[in-house]
């Protein structure tokens, strides 16, 4: 998972074409590795939309349920070895130089 400041998103355009030739060139990679198994870009917090249920009360709100700085911006889902390899594929990804970059296991259900 990508975790970045939303403000850090008002690139100018060249550098957010920048940015993005650098995702497609890891995309690619993952993609000729047989790697990816998934991901995608996510939509700002200000489209996110809350749902709980309490006490069988479904309560609705806008935007994320965490008040912090950083938010989930993009996600993918690569096959590794092991930890050690996912590690150095999270290295890559672009926004790891002024984001952050989660690496989770699934849980095989």
């Amino acid at each position: 998972m990508i975790y970045t400041d939303e403000a850090d998103l008002e690139d100018t355009p060249q550098t957010g074409a920048e940015f993005m030739a650098e995702y497609a060139a890891f995309t690619e990679e993952m993609v000729r590795r047989g790697a990816i198994r998934g991901g995608g870009r996510l939509r700002p917090t200000w489209a996110a939309t809350t749902v709980q249920v309490r006490g069988g009360d479904v309560m609705i709100s806008d935007g994320p349920f965490a008040e912090t700085k950083q938010q989930i911006g993009w996600y993918y889902l690569i096959e590794c070895a092991d930890l050690d390899e996912a590690l150095k594929v999270a290295a890559k990804i672009p926004r790891a130089r002024q984001g952050t970059i989660q690496v989770r296991p699934i849980w095989e259900a």
